[in-house]
This record gives C-alpha cells, structure tokens and sequence, in this order.
C-alpha cells in the first residue's frame, strides 16, 4: 500500500469508524453536529430553545426562524483543534403569507496533507473538507408556536473519494406572550448517504433528537438554559467496567442521565450585552484526565450588540490539550439602511 493510500485510510478510519469511548464517531458527516456559533459555544454547545433575533439560533432549531430575524446575515469562524478551521454563513427573509426563509453554507476544513510514494519521497498534497448547504423555512401560529424545517444537501471530500447525502432537520418552538419563556424541540439529521466514498455500505447519518427550554428573569438581567441531548437513546454511556464473570457495571441512573444534559447561563446587565457561561456534562465525562481534570467541559463567551451589527466570541474547553475559539459577526443591513 502507498504512502498516500495509508493516509487516505487513516481520514477513513478517522472519519467513519464508531469511537469506543465516545458519543459520535460512528457515523458519517458527524461534521453536521459542530458548534457553529459563538453564542451557542459559549452556553454548552447546543441550544434548541432560545427566541430572540439571533438567526444563529435558527441552525440548530429551523422553528426559530422568525421575522425578526428578517434580512440578517451571519458569520461564522471556529478556529478548532489540531488545525482545523470551520465555519458558517446564512442570510435570512421574511415573506408576509410565505413564512420565513433562509439559506446558508457550513463547511469543516481540515488542512492540506502531504502525498508520498511507497518510498517516502513527497510528490505532492491532497486537501480534505466537508460542505453542507441549508435550505430553511418556518411559519409561526397562533403568535406562540412555531414550526420549522431544514434541508442540507451534504458533500463529504477526502482527496479523491467524495460522498454525498441529504439530511433533515424538523423543529417545533414555543414561546410565551411576554418572551421571558421559550421551549424547542427538533429532530435532527434525518437522512440518508446517496453516494459513498469506495463504494462501501452505505452509513448512518448522526440522527439525534434534542430538546430545551430557557427561561429569562422578569427582574432580573439572566436568562438560564437547560438542554437535552440525544433522546433518542437513554444510555449513552459506556462501561465502567467488568467483573471475573465478564458481566458489566452499567452506570446508575442518575449516570445516564446527567449525560444528556447542557445547562448554559447568559448575564444581560444590558440589551446590547451579554456575558455567558455553559457546561456539558458528557464532554467533560468523555475527554477528562483523571490526574487533571481542569476546566473540561466548561465554555464561556460575551457578545456586543447594536442595531444592525453584532459580534460575538466564545471558547469551550474540550481538553487539556487544546479549545476551540468561535467568533460571530452578525449583520443587519436593512436596519443600517433605514436609519
């Protein structure tokens, strides 16, 4: 075997083989379950629940998507591990009968490799990255309740192998009269691989359901967040261990289930700032040292905010090793136009 087809089946390996010790990793286009948002870092990693104007809400619950979101366009840039970059834009608009609409682009790179012959001796480089398009549309009812859905046509490039696939979002968003309380629910990744890379088995996408609720204080500048992760499937841990008769310890209960669970908090002293921690319990569970356990698990952000244009950072802490720093830049041109 080459040089180059060796680092062709470690991305392969790296990419769809299932991980022991961690949720994920036994899919393909697990890419679609990253972290785009600075905000959304900065809480946990996943929010389903918030309603407000932030059109980064949208992607990871599509019945967020509200006309207050109306021609507002976002980036995104994750500066993540070992040198991978990733990122997202999307643009929003709001039709009267039609509902609201919007498109975006995610994509995850992970840098340019070396190729090598069998001998050692450089011939060139090869890139790999992954690209996904999201097609959005919500329509809100009753003025409290809302639904939503996102198309994402998938590509996957490793070098010369590619794969495509389509995957579905389904959400539905509630929110009460006075905006203090909001809940989301959505199902995620539903789909389907349509062409593989070497003309394997065809592979899962990574389907979750999730589900949250956040609650701002009426007298009070915070706004609390709890998230629940992968529904789908109670026990998402792994075993502890064995015995001399081979039969596993399974986690407790209260084990299983603090492994679904995010819990994120935003301090709004003002309307155009904001100070926010998070924390995911099965991040810190999975990536941990035990010699060191250090802020694993935990993320924190800030956001500024004006009328037309926002920014926003957040950092989480995946291990020792390293943290991914998000950055969001929100625009509102309309807004700026009319002014």
């Amino acid at each position: 075997m080459t040089a180059r087809k060796i680092h062709i089946a470690i991305l392969l390996v790296f990419m769809l083989q299932p991980l022991k010790s961690q949720t994920g990793g036994d899919n393909t286009y697990e890419f679609l379950n990253l972290t785009y948002s600075s905000r959304v870092a900065s809480l946990g990693g996943t929010n389903v629940s918030i309603y407000d104007d932030d059109l980064n809400m949208a992607h990871g619950n599509p019945a967020l998507l509200s006309e207050d979101m109306n021609k507002s366009l976002v980036l995104n840039y994750v500066n993540y591990l070992a040198g991978i970059n990733y990122g997202m834009t999307m643009y929003s608009m709001s039709l009267p009968r039609a509902g609201n609409f919007a498109a975006g682009l995610i994509y995850l790179n992970y840098g340019t490799f070396k190729e090598a012959d069998e001998s050692g001796n450089i011939t060139g480089s090869f890139s790999v990255a992954e690209y996904a398009m999201s097609l959005l549309w919500s329509k809100i009812f009753d003025t409290v309740f809302s639904v939503g859905v996102c198309l994402k046509p998938v590509l996957s490039h490793l070098e010369k192998y590619s794969s495509f696939g389509i995957a579905l979002d389904i959400g539905a968003a509630w929110h009460s009269k006075n905006n203090l309380t909001s809940a989301g629910i959505v199902v995620k990744n539903a789909g389907f691989q349509v062409t593989t890379y070497t003309g394997e088995t065809h592979e899962k996408l990574p389907f979750e359901i999730i589900a949250g609720i956040s609650h701002r204080l009426a007298h009070g500048p915070f706004r609390f967040s709890l998230t629940l992760r992968h529904l789908e499937k109670f026990d998402i841990t792994n075993s502890y261990g064995s015995d001399n008769t081979g039969t596993y310890e399974k986690a407790v209960f209260s084990e299983k289930l603090l492994r679904h669970v995010i819990a994120g908090a935003e301090f709004i002293p003002h309307k155009n700032f904001y100070f926010s921690l998070g924390y995911n319990y099965q991040r810190r569970k999975e990536l941990q040292v035990e010699s060191k356990v250090s802020t694993v698990g935990f993320s924190w952000g800030f956001g500024f905010n004006t009328s037309f244009l926002s920014f926003g950072f957040g950092r989480a802490t995946y291990h020792l090793a390293g943290a991914s720093n998000h950055f969001t830049l929100s625009l509102r041109p309309g807004r700026l136009i009319k002014r």
